[in-house]
């Protein structure tokens, strides 16, 4: 192991981060290739797609950012500096502290509200090491899972709105969940995860 990689499965905190749509992927992007590398942390994202599609998630965002992207599998422990997604129709959430629990929805029935699902699981099992993170889509999906990550102590982060941009996730995020701690462009939310990181170091 090099000198500067992080050992697995010691991190000081569990990203959350939920989007939506081609503005919502951008900003995946932009954030994960704005983190710190090598990250003592691990990413989970979770971005709505149609379940009856092929995704290519990961590898879009593999080839975007420095930061390995995997998509996780059932009961799997998560290892710092990993930014794992889940399946179209599996989706993401943490269960027991460090492990990946898919949820089977064949049927859609978690339709616009993934991001509610995986901030929610967050919420219940890792305490104050977590950060919540709403960027761009529509509808509210991601809202009260945000307040529910605020609640159990841990920080709660918001994408700034472009002028003129139609109410969606990260308005409503901003209004069920307040106060936030932190509203700015994905850079500028990296920056504040890693000054966060660099205090509960």
């Amino acid at each position: 192991m090099s000198r500067d990689a992080v050992q697995p499965h010691l991190y000081a905190a569990v990203i959350a981060i939920g989007a939506s749509g081609a503005e919502g992927l951008s900003d995946i992007k932009a954030l994960l290739c704005a983190l710190p590398h090598p990250l003592k942390a691990v990413v989970l994202v979770v971005l709505h797609r149609p379940i009856d599609r092929i995704s290519r998630l990961r590898d879009i965002l593999a080839r975007s950012c420095p930061i390995r992207v995997a998509i996780a599998e059932e009961g799997e422990r998560f290892e710092a500096g990993v930014c794992y997604i889940g399946e179209p129709a599996g989706h993401l959430t943490l269960a027991a502290r460090n492990y990946a629990h898919l949820i089977d929805d064949p049927q859609n029935a978690y339709r616009n509200r993934t991001v509610d699902a995986l901030f929610r699981s967050v919420a219940e099992h890792d305490g104050r090491r977590m950060i919540g993170v709403v960027l761009s889509g529509a509808l509210d999906d991601g809202s009260r899972g945000l307040a529910a990550i605020k609640a159990a102590g841990g920080v709660t982060m918001v994408v700034t709105s472009p002028a003129g941009a139609k109410r969606g996730m990260p308005e409503n995020a901003r209004d069920f969940s307040a106060p936030i701690d932190k509203i700015g462009t994905p850079g500028e939310i990296a920056e504040e995860i890693s000054r966060w990181l660099l205090r509960a170091d």
